[in-house]
């Protein structure tokens, strides 16, 4: 009997170590919602009934916004710093695609004197923002981070065109429900989610467009889209027929144009 027990302890202990080392290895991700509150994209004008942690999405500096009337303006230079680097994982969150980066990673947004580092990508059909009172076909959002906590958003539109590949690989590992797909042997460069042209865009000063919406993010929507293919464009829309917030009103907010 107590040689049973002894056993019963060593595998006991050694389970709380092998969970303890499993927590502590970067390489192991389990996947956790990120809303303890669901809501839904039909209900988006009562999100911020929903919970008290919600509360921002009545605000006055929400995003999406109807890009219009906006003032032409000497904007400076998006500085992108991207490194082609492992897709571990493809997560279904329920309401996107998205692709979560880890804090040492080595993509970069710069602009002026504020550099900020990328959190994710993901992915919208149709657009969220809308240039004139029309939609893109897609649009995708990168996000990013400064040392200080501020957050800038990128819109890149997406229109039917040549293939990416890029957004191939991550296609072809996307769960068709919520969850992750763990991933190996292939790299990704988030870079190549960008246009060649960088030096056109509008930016205001908005909020993520999912709950909890929180604001002051800086958002630099650029003006040349990426192109999908029409077969890849249906892929995700197959899942995601509709995950667009729709627009929020400016409440006296200036869009800048750079010219």
């Amino acid at each position: 009997m107590a040689k049973h027990w002894l056993t019963v302890a060593v595998l006991t202990i050694a389970g709380i170590l092998m969970g303890t080392a499993e927590a502590q290895n970067p390489e192991h991700e389990h996947y956790v919602s990120p809303w303890k509150t669901p809501w839904t994209y039909e209900g988006a004008d009562h999100w911020h009934e929903l919970d008290p942690a919600y509360a921002a999405c009545n605000g006055k500096e929400q995003s999406p916004i109807d890009i219009r009337d906006t003032e032409k303006v000497s904007l400076p230079v998006l500085r992108f710093e991207s490194k082609s680097g492992p897709l571990k994982y493809v997560t279904n969150n329920r309401y996107t695609i998205r692709v979560n980066y880890h804090a040492d990673n080595e993509n970069f947004l710069a602009v002026g004197n504020e550099r900020y580092q990328l959190t994710q990508f993901h992915f919208h059909h149709p657009s969220e923002e809308l240039v004139d009172g029309k939609p893109y076909e897609m649009e995708v959002h990168l996000m990013y981070r400064g040392a200080d906590a501020k957050v800038a958003g990128v819109t890149v539109f997406v229109t039917p065109g040549a293939t990416s590949p890029a957004i191939q690989k991550v296609w072809e590992h996307m769960p068709n429900s919520e969850g992750q797909q763990e991933v190996s042997g292939v790299e990704i460069n988030p870079g190549e989610l960008l246009p060649q042209n960088t030096a056109a865009y509008y930016m205001y000063m908005g909020s993520v467009t999912a709950p909890p919406c929180t604001e002051g993010v800086k958002w630099f929507v650029l003006k040349t889209p990426l192109t999908l293919s029409a077969e890849q464009i249906k892929a995700f829309a197959k899942l995601y027929p509709h995950d667009a917030r729709p627009v929020q009103p400016l409440n006296g907010r200036i869009v800048k144009e750079s010219p």
